[in-house]
């Protein structure tokens, strides 16, 4: 039996002329077929939750967990609207009451519709199979949260079901593709990029279209590059899209990056860093001046262990600015500019602005240029401390790669503190790894005999891993290595010194997550290079 439409207008107007819709109390039921709360929630179903609109079970405050031929199990909250569950009873017979907290409630409402949300090549199927593509073009509505939007446009179903799946998975990236034959949609799971469905070549303009729309970009531009940003919620999550389009032989082509705003709320301790490199770097970010710079390639995490080091750093006492290109996640008391290149605002212009604002620690989204890095080193000699992220391979040739862009040695050598250098590695699937016995001697360790391997399920896309850590190698710059810099010495010798002095590679670091199972060797090999 189905519940009407729009169920929590009538169901609430069910309340007497002029009393309010007051929330669950326990000790009371809200009619004969509703039950008094029980304490021990039941397990949700997905396939129960969806016998109501999503956005009925958002206002309502309430989840059905589970139904029965005699009725139905559902969750509520202190806050859960009564009116609502005396339809769920006049629809579904009895009515079983779970009581838990109203974020209990909230997480578990959001897992649950967005486990059984339409996937996307389910969707393309749907879409090529309409033939009056002109409804492609119709204006998007306002949409408070994709899980709720029930818009017939197909392809709004297409792109809400394209952005619901890659975050449900997980997914830092959307690519949408055009060829000579079609076109491709691929998201970026842990790292890597995986075919998830390939529409007509009909369907990609109009999909193209509807994102630039959606992006508030010009639609009618086609052969310039273009940039911008879609915030939006699925499931209740917060989710922030960054969009860039590029002209292809074959037409557009686009990336949309998926920022979890939630995630920019990540502690230093959940990083996956050994404890005494924990330690060594969260006594580095105290220092009262100097400079720490965070080095990898593009994606390695570099940007998320900043923002987890500034949130360990009290923005109360102290005045803590950024600057970076572009602002990826909102940190509260932290005063955050983004640099605009249109407008000639670059990093070294907004880095000279933010010393005029009396700050404490600066962070620099990235050291791209010898302006930048100038001020950076002068910032640093000057009382403040700053965070900076670098692109280069390993801890020690982020030294060289200063000097090469022309920053004397003898400033750095004063300046520098550290250098934290990172990859992430995927982390093996708990559903499906496998372990197997191994000859000694092929790893380290004299009483390592087993190692685990990737196999592939349906919980972690048949690709064998679900989820990433960190493998990190910490720089400290002690006097023997400050004089080295001095002298400018070569990347080798630096590195010969610091391993000397107790650093640890990103190889080394990441063996200790092989030893516990929690990836493979051939995937720290991959990372760390062979």
């Amino acid at each position: 039996m189905a519940v009407p439409p729009q169920p929590v207008g009538p169901a609430v107007s069910h309340a007497p002329s002029g009393s309010a819709v007051a929330p669950v109390v326990p000790a009371r039921s809200t009619s004969a077929a509703v039950e008094a709360p029980s304490r021990e929630p039941v397990t949700p179903s997905p396939l129960a939750a969806r016998l109501v609109p999503y956005a009925f079970a958002r206002d309502a405050r309430l989840l059905i967990a589970q139904q029965a031929d005699d009725g139905v199990d559902v969750w509520i909250c202190p806050l859960t609207v009564q009116a609502a569950l005396a339809e769920l009873s006049r629809v579904y017979g009895t009515v079983r009451l779970h009581m838990v907290t109203a974020e209990q409630l909230e997480q578990a409402t959001a897992q649950a519709y967005n486990t059984q949300a339409g996937g996307a090549a389910q969707v393309v199927d749907e879409v090529e199979g309409e033939v009056d593509l002109s409804r492609l073009m119709q204006d998007i509505p306002a949409i408070e949260d994709l899980l709720e939007s029930e818009d017939d446009a197909p392809i709004i179903r297409m792109i809400n079901a394209l952005l619901t799946q890659a975050a449900r998975e997980g997914a830092s990236d959307i690519h949408i593709e055009p060829f000579e034959s079609g076109s491709v949609v691929r998201f970026r799971v842990d790292g890597t990029l995986r075919d998830v469905v390939r529409p007509k070549k009909a369907l990609h303009g109009a999909l193209i279209s509807r994102i630039k729309i959606m992006a508030q970009l010009d639609i009618a531009e086609k052969r310039l590059p273009q940039d911008g940003r879609i915030t939006l919620r699925v499931g209740g999550r917060p989710v922030d899209v960054r969009v860039s389009t590029l002209p292809t032989g074959h037409g557009e082509r686009a990336v949309l990056r998926l920022l979890d705003k939630e995630a920019g709320r990540l502690d230093l301790a959940r990083l996956g860093m050994s404890a005494e490199t924990l330690a060594r770097f969260d006594h580095l970010i105290r220092q009262p001046h100097g400079i720490v710079l965070v080095t990898g390639p593009t994606g390695s995490g570099k940007t998320t262990t900043l923002y987890a080091a500034m949130t360990r750093l009290d923005g109360q006492s102290a005045n803590i600015m950024t600057v970076e290109d572009p602002i990826e996640y909102d940190l509260d008391g932290i005063g955050q500019t983004q640099v605009n290149p249109r407008i000639d605002m670059t990093f070294a212009k907004a880095l000279r602005a933010i010393l005029r604002q009396d700050p404490d620690i600066i962070m620099i989204g990235e050291i791209r240029d010898l302006e930048t890095a100038q001020i950076a080193v002068q910032a640093s000699l000057t009382g403040h401390l700053v965070l900076a992220t670098l692109h280069t391979n390993d801890a020690a040739s982020a030294v060289t790669r200063l000097t090469d862009m022309g920053i004397e040695p003898f400033l750095l050598s004063s300046s520098l503190l550290g250098v934290l250098a990172q990859r992430l590695v995927r982390r093996l699937c708990p559903h499906c790894r496998m372990e197997t016995a191994v000859d000694a001697g092929v790893v380290s360790g004299d009483n390592q005999r087993h190692l685990w391997h990737p196999v592939g399920c349906a919980e972690c896309g048949h690709s064998g891993y679900h989820g990433r850590s960190g493998v990190y190698e910490l720089l400290t710059v002690d006097d023997t290595l400050r004089a080295l810099i001095h002298k400018q010495a070569p990347e080798a010798e630096l590195k010969a010194a610091a391993l000397a002095a107790g650093m640890q590679t990103m190889r080394d670091d990441g063996q200790r997550w092989v030893d516990e199972g929690v990836t493979s060797l051939e995937e720290v090999l991959r990372v760390t290079g062979a």
